[in-house]
């Protein structure tokens, strides 16, 4: 979850919702609206599948569960990747991240394979 990201974990949640609010974007909305997407795009049972014109949502399963780093619930393997359509730029995030960036702000580590970048989040989900 951290990746190649040697800060203190305090320290790269406070600094992930600082850039949040300068970029002018809320927790809740961007969880909200992956959590839509990823929905949407379970319905094309690993297709890709178009979603409102602007994005490509594909999502893929894997047997087994991760558990939450904060000790607070275990998530199936399940990834979206969302492609917005103008922009050809990609999101990536799995059920788990989902929840981490949703109960507790926190994005993951520089280097994480499902670090979100909140630059990225606001382009893709156009928010």
């Amino acid at each position: 979850f951290l990746g190649v990201d040697k800060r203190p974990l305090i320290d790269i949640i406070e600094a992930d919702e600082e850039k949040m609010r300068k970029l002018g974007l809320d927790f809740e909305a961007a969880s909200e609206k992956m959590g839509r997407l990823l929905s949407e795009g379970r319905r094309g049972l690993g297709d890709p599948i178009t979603v409102e014109a602007k994005w490509l949502v594909r999502t893929d399963e894997a047997r087994g569960f991760l558990p939450c780093p904060f000790e607070d619930g275990v998530f199936r393997k399940v990834t979206a990747t969302v492609t917005h359509q103008r922009s050809n730029q990609t999101l990536i995030y799995s059920d788990l991240s989902l929840h981490l960036l949703d109960k507790h702000h926190f994005l993951q580590g520089k280097g994480a394979s499902f670090r979100i970048e909140p630059e990225v989040l606001k382009e893709v989900l156009e928010l």
